[in-house]
Formats: C-alpha cells, structure tokens, sequence
C-alpha cells in the first residue's frame, strides 16, 4: 500500500465539467500534472490569512450578474449575492483598520501613540474588537 508523502494533503473536488476541462487541457499543453497546476493557483492567489485575501476569495465565489440584452424600454436584469463573514475577536493591524475605515498605518500610529486600545506582540500588533468599538463609542475626541 503507497502513503501519501508527509508534506501532501489530499484533495478530493468535483468541479464543473468545463472547469474540470480546461484543467485537463492545460494540463496537457503544459505537460505539468494538475495536482502541481492546483497547488500552484493555490499558492498564488489565495490568501486565507489577510482579510483583503479573503475577501478577493469571497468575491470570486460570488454569483455574477446575469446581463440582459436590453431592447427599447427594457431594463437590464442582474442579482447580486452577500455572504457575511464572521468579524473575529482578536483583529489584525489590517482588520482594524477595516473596521475603523482607515488606513493600516493610522491604526499603527494611533496604537504606538497610546490613542488606540491594542497589545503588539513581537512586532505584530493586535486589537480586541469589543475595546475598539467601546473606544470609538466611548464619547471621547482625540
């Protein structure tokens, strides 16, 4: 009985019969297996550990508007779908700035000034979400 290498996770996906094509086609042309064609694509673009990288994963798996051939007096048909995501309790330097609708730098700045609840571990910063929201609801102007 073969094992898998101990640095290999299996995979087992269906996928839609012309995505599953397009990989066999490329596969073929490039002369590269699909297991290596996957875990390249996987390494390149996603990110599970940036918010902005998630929400590019996010955005790709969203249904696309339908468009509608608009003849005189119609109107063009689409949807639109949202997802909502879990905000974590512990965030990011980049997640605050999210929340906070800033740049990153500013969260930093403010942290390293004392004007922003957050602890820096090492050299990351880190911000409860319930001090962030008490300190902006909190009344005070600085």
């Amino acid at each position: 009985m073969s094992r898998k290498p101990a640095n290999e996770t299996p995979l087992y996906v269906r996928l839609p019969a012309t995505a599953g094509e397009k990989l066999d086609r490329a596969s073929e042309a490039l002369g590269i297996p699909k297991k290596d064609l996957v875990a390249n694509l996987v390494a390149k673009y996603v990110d599970p550990d940036s918010q902005r990288g998630l929400q590019a994963l996010g955005f790709l798996s969203q249904p696309r508007p339908v468009a509608v051939q608009a003849n005189s007096g119609e109107s063009t048909v689409g949807r639109y779908s949202f997802q909502p995501y879990e905000t974590p309790e512990v965030m990011n330097a980049e997640q605050a700035a999210q929340l906070l609708a800033v740049e990153e730098n500013v969260v930093v700045q403010m942290a390293e000034a004392g004007k922003l609840p957050g602890r820096k571990l090492g050299s990351v910063w880190r911000f409860s979400r319930a001090a962030v929201l008490a300190w902006l609801g909190g009344g005070e102007s600085r």
